[in-house]
């Protein structure tokens, strides 16, 4: 069965892939819509997860979660039709839809000949960001969660690889060393950085309220000496037309205390974080637990909550 289940996955994935790249852009983006609409009148388990996540970000009334929940589905599933098309985009297009906010704390770092290492919320299309750098001077080494099937997985690396990018499996033996490699010699390496699949993240305070967040870009930026710069996604315009806007945040530099280092680094990202998450929230695309007060009464990441 768990065979059978896969191979259906794969088959889905591949043959909706395929005709989303063959269908009229127009028409593809509009089904996408449609679908985004179907769940949320349904209020699928994602879509009432996604609403919870946002009803941490600000004061909403009822109404105004709803129609802000409404806005994150068709977003989420924008950034699906764009990860089906992307692979038919000219390099132009790429380039010429997206805006970049503060771009100098990202270049500045790289023309120093220092590696860079930019964590990011799930926000946006941080595929097309990822092509834009690579396509920009500055070509990116990632990780990838495994997928399953196998075959769905490596689907997905290849056409990140096709974007310009090297991804690492996420967990994978000598990952944190390759990353290390590619900083050392002036790289830059993204990764998604607010939900901790791990289990061993770093406690933090999001929104006024603790959760876990990966310790990995704070390691290798004190690991390597790389920059450390948060970057958020939002999305601009109505699609087809739409376009990317790229944030990069204030460096994060290493605290004179060794001992707090770590927690004080994550604890800044997560900062940067909402300052980019609140003023597009209907771009943050958290459709899983976040929250410690959201787990399950057994999930280890409750072990050790932190104060909020």
């Amino acid at each position: 069965m768990s065979a059978f289940s896969d191979w259906r996955q794969y088959w889905l994935y591949s043959t909706g892939w395929k005709a989303v790249q063959h269908m009229p852009e127009k028409a593809a983006y509009r089904s996408f819509r449609t679908i985004a609409d179907f769940f949320w009148r349904r209020e699928s388990p994602s879509v009432r997860r996604l609403g919870l996540n946002l009803a941490r970000v600000g004061k909403y009334d009822p109404e105004e979660l709803r129609e802000l929940t409404h806005l994150g589905a068709r977003s989420y599933m924008r950034y699906w039709c764009d990860a089906f098309r992307m692979s038919e985009w000219s390099h132009e297009r790429i380039l010429e839809r997206v805006r970049v906010v503060d771009e100098h704390h990202f270049r500045d770092a790289l023309a120093a000949g220092r590696g860079v290492v930019v964590p990011l919320p799930h926000m946006g299309n941080w595929d097309w960001a990822g092509a834009w750098a690579c396509l920009t001077g500055a070509p990116l080494a990632t990780v990838a969660e495994r997928l399953r099937p196998e075959r769905l997985y490596e689907r997905f690396v290849t056409y990140r690889e096709a974007l310009g990018m090297t991804v690492h499996p996420l967990g994978g033996e000598g990952v944190m060393s390759a990353l290390a490699e590619h900083l050392n010699r002036g790289g830059l390496v993204c990764l998604p950085a607010e939900r901790d699949l791990s289990r061993r993240g770093v406690p933090v305070t999001l929104f006024g309220e603790p959760t876990r967040m990966p310790a990995g870009s704070a390691m290798l930026a004190l690991r390597t000496g790389a920059a450390l710069i948060p970057a958020t996604l939002s999305y601009e315009g109505r699609e087809p037309d739409h376009g990317l806007v790229v944030r990069f945040h204030e460096p994060i530099e290493p605290p004179q205390e060794r001992g707090e280092r770590l927690a004080t680094m994550t604890q800044r990202i997560a900062d940067a974080f909402e300052i980019g998450i609140a003023a597009s929230p209907q771009d943050w695309h958290m459709t899983q637990r976040l929250f410690i007060a959201d787990l399950d009464a057994n999930d280890p990441r409750r072990a050790h909550p932190v104060a909020p």
